[in-house]
C-alpha cells in the first residue's frame, strides 16, 4: 500500500457539464474571457511601433489598433485559442457542482 495521502476531493466524481443553453452560455463567457486575456496579453507587442512613416496610418492607425489586438484575440479564440477557455469552463462547472452541493442537504 502506497504512503501517499489522497485527498477525498480527488475521489469524489469529477461534475457533470451542464447541458443545452447553461453550456453555451459558460463556453461563450470563457472564450470571451480567453480573448480579453489574449488582447491584454498581445497589446504590450505593439506598444513600440510607430505609426509615421509612408506606410504608416499615423493618429488613425493608433486610434484603431486596440480594436486591431482585440480582433486578432477573438479570431485566435475561435481557432482553437490557447486553452484558456477550457479551464476557465471546467473551473465554472466545477464551482457550480459545489454551490447546487451547498444547497442541497
Amino acid at each position: 500500500m502506497s504512503d501517499l495521502a489522497v485527498s477525498p476531493a480527488l475521489l469524489a466524481q469529477a461534475p457533470t457539464a451542464p447541458s443545452g443553453t447553461d453550456a453555451r452560455r459558460m463556453r461563450e463567457t470563457a472564450e470571451r474571457f480567453e480573448a480579453s486575456f489574449l488582447s491584454q496579453m498581445m497589446k504590450p507587442m505593439f506598444e513600440g511601433l510607430s505609426t509615421d512613416g509612408l506606410f504608416g496610418g499615423g493618429e488613425a492607425e493608433a486610434t484603431w489598433r486596440t480594436f486591431l489586438i482585440d480582433e486578432m484575440a477573438n479570431k485566435t479564440v475561435r481557432a482553437g485559442g490557447i486553452g484558456l477557455a477550457d479551464t476557465v469552463m471546467a473551473e465554472m462547472i466545477r464551482m457550480q457542482a459545489e454551490q447546487s452541493a451547498e444547497v442541497l442537504p
